[in-house]
């Protein structure tokens, strides 16, 4: 394929509620969707998921910005792509930054599979028609408001809970929601608000028969996991640890984890999560797809990841309703007792509009020009 032209559109979209987890609130979501131009005038579409700040990882939007618009764009731009696999290898040079590099490698999967009339899920390996999806409840001012949120999901038939828990707001409050809502399939997600000294609060979640616990140590981090790990029955879910396919196979051996959250943009992209995946599988480690408060573009990107086979238990993939009041995408996503329809349409399946988007257009820049990346290497 030939990239004649890459777009950033940058939007400024205001979530229906706040959502808060143990390292803040956000609802003002600043999102960067990725444009690639064939020279056939045929579109690809992307999503960044970098926060607006390094909170989550050291990754944030204004600097994905500027790496997609000085490095990843131009190196993109009127190359020969056979296939995007190859996109990839171009960005090999460039260390992490793998949000910005998820963004652009994502716009080339959506176009090759449009120009090979194909679904991103096919384009991609997947065989799933449906997908089970889970929602992720954020932490509420009470439990009491937590109570109603959980309510409000189990009766809309999502097949997993997910509600964030910090230290002072976990063993009780997950007490209560087992009272009331009995076994349902529940987990937890710290989002490393935890550390070693707290051993005894975590081994008080396993009475409650959690799916698993998500990445309650610190982001990056192997070793203390696997600490944990082996003292707690509940199965340890790695997320912010896994940023690499290295990382990966590093928490595999070490036995750091049960089970691992794959983010599409936190690995890097398409390519590398396929590769966790296939990883994962050879060593009997399920999957499932995890969220980043992602317009339509990004969720229908993890519709299509999840299709692989090893993507076991239910994603995050929420309706597109649960977080916006208008998505930029026609149709939305939308789940249905818990299940989301993978489209048969061509790439992600969804048309961009551009007439909703234009709400919460902030600023559009084009790249058209391979210019030369100079790179220092250092011995």
């Amino acid at each position: 394929m030939n990239i004649k032209e890459i777009k950033l559109h940058q939007l400024l979209m205001k979530m229906k509620t706040p959502f808060t987890t143990s390292f803040g609130t956000q609802q003002d979501r600043h999102i960067t969707i990725v444009e690639a131009i064939d020279d056939t005038g045929r579109s690809g579409f992307g999503e960044c998921v970098s926060g607006e700040d390094p909170l989550y990882s050291e990754e944030f939007m204004d600097a994905s910005i500027i790496a997609m618009k000085k490095y990843f764009a131009p190196i993109v731009i009127h190359e020969e792509i056979n296939h995007p696999d190859d996109v990839w290898e171009k960005f090999k040079p460039f260390k992490r930054n793998n949000m910005a590099k998820s963004a652009i490698e994502g716009a080339v999967w959506d176009l090759y599979a449009k120009q090979n009339d194909m679904t991103l899920a096919e384009a991609i390996g997947g065989k799933k028609e449906k997908v089970d999806v889970g929602v992720s409840l954020g932490l509420e001012d009470t439990d009491e408001l937590l109570l109603e949120k959980v309510k409000e999901k189990v009766d809309e038939g999502y097949k997993r809970i997910k509600v964030k828990i910090k230290p002072g707001r976990d063993v009780e409050m997950i007490r209560r929601i087992r009272d009331r809502f009995g076994d349902i399939p529940l987990m937890v997600d710290a989002n490393s608000a935890y550390t070693l000294d707290d051993m005894e609060t975590l081994k008080a979640l396993d009475e409650f028969n959690l799916m698993m616990i998500e990445q309650p140590l610190a982001a990056g981090d192997l070793i203390d996991h696997a600490k944990l790990q082996r003292e707690i029955k509940t199965p340890v879910c790695l997320d912010e640890s896994i940023d690499s396919y290295e990382a990966a196979r590093g928490a595999i051996e070490l036995g750091s984890c049960r089970i691992i959250n794959v983010k599409v943009g936190r690995v890097g992209g398409i390519t590398q999560s396929k590769k966790i995946h296939d990883l994962a599988a050879e060593h009997d480690i399920p999957l499932w797809c995890g969220g980043m408060l992602e317009a339509g573009v990004g969720r229908l990107h993890n519709i299509a990841i999840t299709t692989l086979g090893n993507f076991i238990l239910p994603g995050d993939t929420a309706s597109s309703s649960r977080y916006w009041y208008e998505d930029i995408i026609t149709p939305e996503v939308v789940a249905e007792d818990g299940i989301v329809e993978v489209s048969r349409e061509p790439g992600i399946g969804s048309t961009v509009d551009f007439r909703k988007m234009e709400q919460y257009l902030q600023k559009t820049e084009s790249i058209t020009e391979a210019d030369t990346v100079d790179m220092i290497f250092y011995d």
